[in-house]
């Protein structure tokens, strides 16, 4: 989930920096593309993943082999 959240923090920043714009008079693209950053850090040390047991026994992984 935070990787897309970031994929389109990642985007909003890339136009605005295309554009050179600001939003509120200090926003600019390199704000979004640090934000972005830290949502995949966030995302890639497991925080708004889900786990494999919410999934109702994990599927294939949590069937035994008989």
């Amino acid at each position: 989930m935070l990787a897309i959240v970031s994929a389109i923090v990642f985007g909003l920043g890339f136009l605005l920096d295309l554009l050179d714009a600001r939003i509120a008079g200090n926003i600019s693209g390199t704000t979004f593309m640090l934000l972005g950053l830290t949502l995949l850090a966030l995302h890639q040390a497991g925080i708004g993943t889900a786990s494999v047991k919410s999934y109702g026994g994990g599927g294939w992984r949590g069937r035994s082999r008989r």
